[in-house]
């Protein structure tokens, strides 16, 4: 039987190979083979076990829990993401920026952006976001760790190969969702740029050729749907995204 080694099995399954270690290392979910020099090599059932693990975390189940899927067990992903919600809010307390650095680049590194955007990094800010002093303290740290790991994914996902594409918020003032919102773009093979500071009125004429992503945190209103189907018409490459 062919075995691969994780470079190999990270190109032809398209994963990283430092997530590829952590599966295996941290949750168990892998057993790959040795060479005498302690490399690892994969043979075609490791690589239908890391395709099964990929369907799972892509469906938005955390990757913690998937050892017990695959094993048959019945578990609530609900549950699951409430319980790294908490893992997360835990680590904020301490309020130790190294620590949230860290629990993020851990997480991120082992689940989807988009599950991670929706299930645990927007309902912690928005739950911060209600309280008064120290929550919103947390928050800002929060804020500021975000945006450092979210811009070094970026970079790293700007030498691949890819189409590149540039956001601007729209109306909005929530200067990290433009971040989280380029994560998430970017893991869908776009080469991303971020125009940090939202706009009142964009000029997508100033970048002509230019594909653009517009995020404004919510519906558009009928005098900004009229503005983007004018820019449309005059041959811009303009797309909105809203929640």
């Amino acid at each position: 039987m062919a075995l691969y080694s994780i470079g190999d099995v990270a190109e032809r399954c398209g994963i990283n190979p430092v997530t590829l270690r952590a599966w295996q290392r941290r949750y168990g979910l892998l057993k790959p083979q040795r060479t005498e020099g302690g490399h690892r090599q994969f043979d075609e059932d490791d690589i239908l076990r890391i395709e099964e693990i990929k369907r799972w975390v892509g469906s938005g189940v955390p990757v913690g829990k998937v050892k017990a899927l695959l094993e048959g067990e019945n578990i609530s992903v609900d549950d699951a993401w409430s319980t790294l919600k908490e893992e997360m809010m835990t680590v904020l307390r301490h309020v130790k920026p190294a620590k949230i650095r860290n629990r993020i680049a851990a997480i991120g590194r082992e689940n989807p952006a988009d599950a991670l955007i929706d299930n645990v990094f927007l309902p912690i800010r928005q739950r911060l976001g209600l309280d008064q002093n120290t929550a919103r303290a947390m928050c800002s740290l929060l804020d500021g760790a975000l945006i450092d790991y979210v811009a070094f994914c970026l970079t790293g996902s700007r030498k691949k190969a890819g189409k590149d594409a540039l956001l601007m918020g729209w109306g909005t003032e929530d200067r990290t969702r433009l971040w989280l919102e380029a994560w998430r773009l970017s893991q869908q093979g776009w080469r991303m740029d971020v125009m940090a500071e939202p706009l009142e009125m964009p000029r997508p004429e100033l970048f002509p050729g230019q594909k653009i992503f517009i995020f404004t945190g919510k519906a558009l209103t009928h005098r900004q749907q009229e503005m983007m189907n004018h820019w449309q018409e005059q041959g811009f490459t303009v797309s909105h995204i809203g929640h």
